[in-house]
């Protein structure tokens, strides 16, 4: 089942995703959130970062989960996702950074990094939401299109379609990492809510797809209409090519 909010603007979608956020807190002080990086999360944390600070949501007893780090880039470097998590949410609310969890870009075994980071995700007893964004091809975390769904944490090459979408964080395309490890598509659907927030024109003909299309491996987020608590929490534009 799949439950949409249809928001005018990115700044109005930010509100209503750290609605959804904060009431989880309120609720249960103790949760487990599944956490995303890019652009499309970043309102979401500065206006979970205000309530905060003005002392609306406490997140003191949370702990936390991501859904992916590059393969080969340390946590302190500026384009890792530790060190989103840090500038954009963790360093800025009231967290125990012990209890954030980011797979280990640096592992030296990477499958033996993916093993132990679903054994850490499975140890929670279950992740309250999860967060999402959606890539234009229609990949959830690094999940890219392919055969089959993924089950756990593992390895990916990137595709063009990614490396070239992130490669304005970079200096430059080349400086892209071409893998990264991600959780599955059944880690990710373990989870007892998903919230996927999308934003943009460019994002509208993915969305429709995804949410209003066939279910299919080859657009990862389609499988969402399979979960039995999901949110899409869009922008007009984002929704502009479905008939809602």
């Amino acid at each position: 089942m799949i439950t949409i909010y249809k928001t005018k603007n990115y700044e109005e979608l930010s509100r209503k995703t750290a609605d959804i956020i904060s009431a989880q807190l309120i609720l249960k002080p103790h949760s487990v959130l599944g956490l995303a990086t890019g652009s499309s999360p970043i309102g979401t944390y500065k206006e979970l970062v205000r309530r905060c600070s003005e002392g609306t949501i406490d997140f003191s007893k949370v702990s936390t989960v991501n859904l992916d780090e590059y393969r080969g880039i340390s946590g302190d470097n500026d384009q890792s996702y530790r060190y989103f998590m840090n500038t954009n949410l963790f360093d800025h609310v009231n967290i125990d950074k012990t209890k954030t969890n980011v797979p280990d870009g640096m592992a030296t075994d990477s499958d033996a990094e993916c093993e132990r980071y679903d054994s850490v995700v499975s140890s929670m007893n279950g992740v309250d939401i999860q967060l999402l964004g959606i890539g234009h091809d229609g990949h959830i975390g690094f999940n890219e299109p392919c055969e089959t769904f993924p089950k756990g944490t593992h390895v990916v090459k990137l595709t063009e379609t990614t490396i070239k979408a992130n490669s304005r964080l970079f200096a430059s395309v080349d400086d892209v990492p071409r893998e990264a490890l991600t959780m599955g598509i059944g880690t990710i659907m373990a989870a007892k809510c998903l919230v996927l927030i999308a934003s943009g024109k460019d994002k509208a003909e993915i969305v429709k797809k995804a949410f209003f299309g066939e279910v299919t491996p080859l657009i990862p987020a389609s499988i969402l209409q399979f979960h039995k608590n999901a949110i899409l929490v869009a922008d007009e534009d984002a929704l502009s090519e479905c008939n809602i």
